[in-house]
Formats: structure tokens, C-alpha cells, sequence
């Protein structure tokens, strides 16, 4: 309605809108007839009742200024108040108003915080004038609404006009540079950048590293950080995020801690990236270090700083502090149940999972996602509730809870009778499935074919397996110890040579442990720890010891072709075993041993473990790629199925 308003006022041909130019004019002086009451008008909107200053405004008609359409459009802004802002303008056009470039991008900015950007857009077009801050105004409201292509079209036309960017500018285009076209844009701009002499600018500095940490380029972004005069907790937050969303834990960590020690102040943000960085290394002391900071800093209450809490505890291996955060909570979003469900499913806890899963529907504040589905699923397969798991599958199928089944939800169920032993029945599952299968639903049933010593099947399912990802070496050691449990012994040396002829190599093993907050880690046959020689020589004794107590070392998980004697030393040799052994060397006994691993742990090193802790009557704690393994007494709580 107001741009009908607008076009027939400011495109009606000229004889009309001379034969309205006279009732225009009694209007203004029927309406100057009233004194105008300004001090009135800023009471109301100052008071925040906009309605009561529009029927005030309405009144005052022509005699409205500058300043109070600035203040009341201002308090539209605040409020979010669409209707209202739209009736500002409107008077704007019906009383005939010269709107400056200032209010004409107050409406722009007014119309995109309402979510209004066609609104905003027609504003911007039909601005007669427009300056740096409008077009800046223009293209945040794209960025943010993620019309990453629009914004940057917008940003290029600006350069055409010849108005020259300024640093707010240049610091809300760099956010629409995500793509992998956006970062050679983003390039370009910084390009730009260093020649306009922004380079050094906090707000360009800190969107600049946050777009090269976004592409993975991680070197860059550090490279712009060092090169900031001054730094902000903005900044700070953006590169150790960076690290942390790479995977890249331990340069968080230690990043985090230099700036913490050159007086760097956190925010719920730092902290937050801080704890995925702790959830990746899966270091409980420090954890609580960073958890006893955030209480202390008194911070206000912020959902994803718990969430971040709750995920960090579950993955250091501490589910009872992760519950503790989530009951503590006083509003959860989806994410904070999600991370709840996931911790207990990747822990094996199924039926925890399965009651909190109906607490949820119980409580009806938050509704479940697809994730809250495939974690609730997983963790009936993690924790032996096959049924359980399959009649919440069908429920998703029927429809009941708003969700059909992703490819995901399908790969859970392929697991879910994997674990039960029913292959045959996972097997039809996988053929029958609307998806074509992806190399981890295949690989869930290899594993199921390995643990059950189903060869037949096994072979059809690698044969899937190495067509679509021919270097991963994971699955040529799934199918060899497949055939050799089966006593093939020809047929492991043809998938050593396979190995060898598309030359294959195996991902490092790496595992570590912390004792006395610092992070000690471990790679295979690894030589240069401090402690190596007593390590080593722990790892015979253990070997020995356990040994007497039944252990007898799964030689098939050696893919080398070497006598067994040496087999049996490159299985010693392990990154889990050394770490396993220099927690023995280290702690107090009766003390749990925590040990993370990057890779899923082999058959002869969960073996191991299990010995280690049942002679020891020590508690282990071995997370690994796929999940938990909690023993205690020799027994695992994976239930040797992982």
C-alpha cells in the first residue's frame, strides 16, 4: 500500500498533481490551525508508545520535523514494530516530506532489521542521493539475511558509483565471502583493503581472519591476526574459534591460554570455543579449569555456553557434570537436549537416552529435530535396545512425530541389526532403502559381517566398499581380519597386495592422555616421548602379565606379511598400549585411566584394555572415533561391538 501511496504522489503525471496542489495547501492550513505540540510527541515516543505519537503525529500533520520522525522511527527500530515504522513512512509521503539521506537509510535499516528487505530495497533504489552508510546499510542487510551473492553484486555496484568503501563497509562484505568463489572474492577485497589503508582497522582485521579461518585457511587468518596493532576480544574469539572448528584443538588451546596471559578478556563466545576446543582433546582438568572461569566471570545467562558446557563434559568422558549443566539450565533449546542424547548414546547409554527422549516429549517445550531422532536411535544401537530403536524408526516413517527418515536415520538401523546379529535382515534393509547407500551405511555392515563372520555377505558388501572409497585403509584391515578369523589365508595376502598395488596407506595412530593438566600424546611405535624406554619396557611387562591372565594378541590386526614374533611387536607398539601403559606408570593405582584415540581402536588393543583393567582392577575410559568404551573388570561397556 505504501509504495501505491508513494507512486501516485511521486509519478503522477504533472497536470494532476497541480489540480491537488490546492487541497494539499488547505490541508496544511486547516492544520496549521492547531498549535503543534512537539513536547507531547517526544513524551510518547520516548515512553515507547508509538501508537499514541503516530495518532499525535497524524494530528500535527505537516508540522512533524527532522527530529521526530528520527526519534519515533528510531523506537520502531527497538521495538521491531513493522505497522508502525510502515505508518511513519507513509506520513512521510502523504504530508509531501523531503526525507534526507539519513532518514531514508534509518528506513532502510528499520525495514531490514523487520526482515523486510524487498521494503529495504525499494527505499535504497529510490533514494535520490545515497551515501557510504546506505550502501553499507543495504548490503549488512543482505549479509546478514545470508544473501551472500546479492550482498557482493551490491558491494561491486557501489564501487562503480564511486563511493568509496569505509570500514564498516568493507568489514560486513568480508562476511558474505564463504563460498569456495566467495574466498577468491575475499581475496580481491583484501586486496582492496590494504590499498585503502584499512588493513589495520580492529572491525576489517577481525571480519578478514574470521573469512580465511571459515575457508580453512587458518594460515592467513593467523597471519592477519599478528599483523593487528591492537587486538579485541572479538578478534581473539574469531582466530581461536578458527582453530577450534579445524579440529585444530591443541593450537586453540595454547593460543587461548597466551592471550589469556597477555590480558586478553573473554566472552561467553571465547569460552565457548574454548570448550570445543577441550571437547576435541577431551581434557576434563582443564575443562573444569574453564568452567570454574566462567562462574567466576559472573557472565549472564547464554544457552550455547551451556550447551558448549554439556557437550565438553560428555565428550571428556564426565556425563554426570554434563546432566548436572542440563538440569541446572533454566531454558533449553534443541541443542542443549540434542547434546544430552548424543553424550549418552556415543556412552552407550541407551536406555538414559531413550528416558530423556521422553522427558522431551513430556515436557512439549522444544520440539524434536532430525538430529534428536538419529541420536535417540544411535543410542538404542549403542546400548542393545534394538526394538526399542527400530519402533521409534517406524514411528518416523509413519510419520507420527513430523520427521521422515534422512539417510542417516537409515545407517542407524542398518547398525541397529548389525549389533542384534541379524545381518541377512540388514542386508535386505540396505537393498530395499530409498537412498543409494553412502560408504559409512556399508561400513556399519562390513563390521556387523566381521563381527558375525558372515564371509558371504562381507565380501559383496567390501567389494561396495572399495568402489567408492578404494583409499581408505580401515576397510582392507575389516576385511582381512573378516578372512582371516575365517582361517583364508590366501585371501588376506590378496588384500595385503591389493594394498600394496593402490598403495594404500594407513591414517597414523595417535592417541593421549592428561595427567597434571598437561597432554601427553602417543603415536605408534612413537620414539620420542621423554618416558619412552620405561614405556616400551611397561608394555612387555603388561603383555606378559596379562598374558598368564588368557590375553592372546589378534595377530590378523597386522596387515604387514612378517613372522608372527614380529607381528606381535608392532602390535606393542600401538599408540593406545603406550598411553594405556604410561597411565599405569603415572597414577596412583585405583586411579581411572582416560585415553582418547583418533582412530577406532583395533581388536587387539580393545583386548588389551580390557586384560589391563581386569588384572589391574583399574576403571579405563577409551574414547575413540566412533564412541566410548568404559571398562571395568574386563568387561567393556560396548559389549565388543563397536
Amino acid at each position: 500500500m505504501i509504495w501505491k501511496i508513494t507512486s501516485l504522489i511521486f509519478h503522477r503525471p504533472k497536470q494532476v498533481l497541480s489540480s491537488i496542489s490546492n487541497p494539499f495547501s488547505r490541508h496544511r492550513i486547516l492544520l496549521s490551525t492547531f498549535p503543534a505540540n512537539s513536547t507531547n510527541l517526544k513524551t510518547l515516543y520516548s515512553n515507547g508508545q508509538l501508537n499514541e505519537a503516530l495518532l499525535e503525529m497524524g494530528i500535527q500533520g505537516f508540522e512533524v520535523e527532522f527530529q521526530c520522525y528520527d526519534s519515533v522511527l528510531t523506537e520502531c527500530i527497538n521495538q521491531n514494530a513493522i505497522r508502525e515504522g510502515q505508518r511513519v513512512q507513509a506520513h512521510m509521503i502523504k504530508t509531501c516530506y523531503e526525507a534526507p539521506v539519513y532518514l531514508r537509510t534509518r528506513l532502510i535499516v528499520f525495514y531490514n532489521k523487520c526482515g523486510s528487505l524487498g521494503d529495504a530495497r525499494r527505499v535504497f533504489d529510490e533514494m535520490p542521493d545515497r551515501n557510504v552508510v546506505s550502501w553499507t546499510a543495504m548490503i549488512s542487510g543482505y549479509s546478514q539475511r545470508g544473501y551472500a551473492s546479492e550482498a557482493l553484486h551490491l558491494f561491486v555496484e557501489m564501487l562503480t558509483s564511486g563511493t568509496a568503501p569505509n570500514e564498516f563497509t568493507f568489514a560486513t562484505v568480508l562476511t558474505s565471502c564463504t563460498s569456495s568463489s566467495g574466498l577468491e572474492l575475499g581475496r580481491q577485497i583484501h586486496s582492496l583493503i590494504i590499498k585503502s589503508s584499512f588493513e589495520s582497522h580492529i572491525f576489517v582485521g577481525s571480519s578478514l581472519l574470521d573469512m580465511y579461518a571459515k575457508a580453512g585457511k587458518i594460515c592467513e587468518a593467523r597471519g592477519v591476526f599478528e599483523g593487528l596493532p591492537e587486538r579485541d576480544v572479538v578478534s581473539c574469539t574469531a582466530i581461536i574459534s578458527g582453530y577450534a572448528q579445524l579440529g585444530l584443538d591443541k593450537e586453540a588451546l595454547d593460543l587461548f591460554r597466551r592471550l589469556h596471559k597477555e590480558g586478553m578478556r573473554s566472552n561467553y563466545v571465547t569460552y565457548a570455543s574454548v570448550l570445543t576446543a577441550l571437547s576435541g582433546l577431551a581434557v576434563l582438568d582443564h575443562g573444569r579449569q574453564v568452567h570454574s572461569r566462567v562462574l567466576r566471570a559472573k557472565l549472564p545467562y547464554y544457552v550455547v555456553l551451556q550447551n558448549s558446557l554439556i557437550d565438553m563434559y560428555s565428550k571428556c568422558g564426565s556425563l554426570t557434570y554434563s546432566r548436572r549443566v542440563f538440569d541446572t539450565m533454566p531454558e533449553r533449546t534443541v541443542i542443549s537436549w540434542n547434546a544430552m542424547l548424543v553424550g549418552y548414546s556415543k556412552h552407550g547409554m541407551g536406555r538414559a537416552a531413550v528416558d530423556l527422549f521422553k522427558l522431551m516429549k513430556e515436557e512439549n517445550k522444544v520440539k524434536p529435530d532430525c538430529v534428536t531422532f538419529l541420536a535417540v536411535i544411535s543410542g538404542c544401537s549403542h546400548g542393545g535396545m534394538e526394538d526399542r530403536g527400530i519402533e521409534i524408526f517406524d514411528e518416523m516413517l509413519n510419520q507420527k512425530n513430523g520427521f521422515e527418515p534422512e539417510i542417516e536415520h537409515y545407517g542407524c538401523v542398518v547398525d541397529l541389526f548389525g549389533r542384534a546379529g541379524r545381518v541377512e535382515e540388514a542386508f535386505e534393509f540396505v537393498k530395499k532403502m530409498p537412498f543409494k547407500p553412502t560408504a559409512a551405511i556399508w561400513g556399519s555392515l562390513l563390521g556387523a559381517c566381521r563381527v558375525h563372520q558372515n564371509v558371504h555377505i562381507g565380501e559383496f558388501v567390501a567389494r561396495q566398499l572399495l568402489e567408492i572409497e578404494p583409499e581408505n585403509a580401515g576397510n582392507y584391515v575389516i576385511l582381512s581380519n573378516m578372512y582371516a578369523s575365517a582361517g583364508r589365508w590366501e585371501d588376506v595376502r590378496t588384500v595385503r597386495e591389493l594394498m600394496k598395488e593402490k598403495a594404500v596407506t594407513k591414517e597414523p595412530g595417535r592417541s593421549w592422555i592428561e595427567l597434571d593438566q598437561t597432554l601427553h600424546t602417543f603415536h605408534a611405535s612413537d620414539r620420542n616421548h621423554p618416558k619412552k624406554d620405561e614405556v616400551f619396557a611397561k608394555v612387555r611387562e603388561l603383555s606378559i602379565k596379562i598374558k598368564e591372565a588368557g590375553y592372546v594378541p589378534e595377530l590378523s590386526c597386522v596387515l604387514y606379511d612378517v613372522d608372527d614374533e614380529q607381528k606381535e611387536k608392532i602390535l606393542q607398539g600401538h599408540s593406545e598400549k603406550l598411553a594405556l601403559a604410561f597411565g599405569l606408570i603415572c597414577t596412583a593405582e585405583g586411579t581411572p585411566i582416560r585415553v582418547i584415540k583418533n582412530l577406532r581402536i583395533c581388536v587387539d588393543c580393545h583386548n588389551f584394555a580390557k586384560f589391563l583393567s581386569m588384572v589391574y582392577c583399574r576403571e579405563v575410559s577409551l574414547r575413540d572415533k566412533n564412541r566410548f568404551h568404559h571398562i571395568v573388570g574386563g568387561t567393556c561397556s560396548c559389549g565388543d561391538y563397536w
